[in-house]
């Protein structure tokens, strides 16, 4: 076949697949909807282009929303879609439309930053240093050695988030991703016997996966983004986010498939938190820097592309006893501090 008679086919398949919907509705049963349609009341379906078939390979692939497609990139979708990247660029474009994604004035920007939730850390400081508690939409890592309270906090989280909102929770459940092995639900347990919670349901109310590699990771952290409105969960921790990429990724020389992996890693958190309108909780590891001869030689594991992506950056360090030091390290809209917190049977506390 000729290179014009094999694009003019190309084409040909792009069109088709653009307006397949007009012939095969009734081929195509499957539903796109219910529990994880837009939040705009915008159906899959109703975009130009997408009817059941279409739509139904978007659901499956994770796109059960305007809102997950009017952020995609053209290639994300044309692979999820099985159709041409032509067809992608105009389906995005639609939602885009609908949704009116684009330019705003602040005060809008800000009425909407009032939807935002606050998840309370159970102890009163760091809620001060944090503003409020952690915060929806966005991306908090807190990166520390070895028993600095990273685990902990996250427990915590899982747990306060459950509470109603005028007890420092969004009345939610959460999803925790163990990549250490560190995930105990007695600690669970523990934290909401403290509060007087019924321990059963908070349990019910804390999915938990084990990854085992990297690619494993991955993939439940899209699968909590996809869940995220079924389950009405509000919270995703993983612990910790580096820790495979550290293992499987060894020498220079792999250095810069494992920062291009995890950079998108990252990216499809941060749009996930966006899109369900989740706290994304992420622990990351530590390394000591040999060339630092004065101050603390403690570095985070990740470099600069890890350092971009999350809102919030805090260092937790270990101080006398069972206290813990809680350094706001980088933030858009909140000025660097410290707090003192400590960590008991009950969880985190004030010191």
């Amino acid at each position: 076949m000729s290179p014009k008679k094999a694009a003019d086919a190309e084409k040909d398949d792009e069109e088709l697949d653009y307006e397949e919907f007009e012939g095969n509705e009734e081929d195509a049963p499957a539903e796109v909807g219910g529990e994880d349609s837009s939040v705009s009341g915008i159906e899959v379906t109703d975009l130009p282009g997408v009817g059941p078939a279409i739509g139904k390979r978007l659901a499956e692939s994770g796109y059960k929303n305007v809102e997950a497609i009017a952020v995609a990139s053209p290639n994300e979708l044309a692979a999820a879609g099985s159709i041409g990247e032509t067809t992608a660029t105009k389906i995005i474009k639609a939602a885009r439309e609908m949704l009116d994604i684009g330019f705003e004035t602040a005060d809008l920007f800000l009425e909407r930053r009032k939807h935002a939730g606050r998840i309370s850390t159970g102890s009163k400081a760091l809620d001060e240093l944090f503003g409020g508690g952690l915060e929806t939409q966005s991306i908090t890592e807190m990166y520390g050695s070895f028993r600095s309270g990273k685990t902990q906090m996250g427990h915590q989280l899982a747990v306060m988030i459950q509470r109603p909102p005028e007890d420092g929770g969004l009345s939610a459940n959460a999803i925790f991703v163990d990549t250490e092995g560190t995930f105990r639900p007695e600690r669970l347990v523990d934290m909401a016997e403290a509060y007087g919670m019924d321990t059963a349901k908070v349990l019910k109310n804390v999915v938990w996966a084990r990854a085992y590699n990297s690619d494993h990771q991955i993939l439940l952290c899209d699968q909590a983004m996809q869940m995220s409105n079924e389950l009405n969960a509000k919270l995703l921790v993983l612990d910790s986010v580096t820790s495979h990429f550290r293992a499987e990724y060894t020498g220079r020389g792999t250095l810069a498939a494992r920062q291009q992996k995890l950079n998108k890693h990252l990216h499809h958190l941060q749009r996930g938190a966006e899109i369900n309108n989740m706290a994304v909780y992420i622990t990351n590891q530590v390394m000591s820097r040999p060339d630092a001869f004065f101050g603390d030689p403690t570095a985070p594991v990740g470099g600069h592309v890890l350092a971009h992506v999350p809102q919030t950056r805090c260092y937790l360090r270990k101080s006398k006893g069972e206290r813990r030091i809680c350094r706001l390290v980088d933030s858009p809209n909140l000025p660097e501090g410290e707090a003192v917190f400590t960590v008991m049977k009950e969880g985190i506390r004030d010191v």
